[in-house]
């Protein structure tokens, strides 16, 4: 199980290129069913679909969901909102995607500082 981020209070994001949607459950801290759900209501959430139309998610997926859930569990908008405030952010840089996405470099780089110990 990965190790708690300090910073967000969700796990580091292993360095894989494809997660299971019980592995993106954890990391996002969303049950799986909420996640399909959000498939639906998000345009630019979509996993890769394999056999038996099984989900795999890329780390950009990720950090879209926890953006999302972000949007939604702590800054109280709705899903209408989010995805409004998600069209509006496409296209440039977004801060608080670039502290996110710097969280998760450190936490990642503080993983690896203690591996080599």
């Amino acid at each position: 199980m990965p190790e708690a981020n300090p910073s967000g209070g969700l796990p580091a994001i292993p360095g894989k290129r494809y997660f299971t949607i019980g592995e993106v459950s954890e990391l996002c801290a969303v049950k799986p069913h909420v996640l399909r759900y959000w498939e639906q209501e998000f345009a630019d959430l979509k996993p890769v679909k394999r056999r038996g139309n099984r989900r795999y998610y890329q780390r950009q997926d990720v950090l879209l969901i926890r953006q999302i859930r972000s949007l939604l569990y702590d800054q109280g908008y709705t899903i209408s909102g989010a995805r409004q405030w998600l069209g509006g952010a496409a296209g440039r840089e977004d801060e608080s995607q670039y502290r996110q996405l710097m969280r998760q470099m450190i936490a990642e780089l503080e993983e690896v500082q203690r591996a080599l110990r």
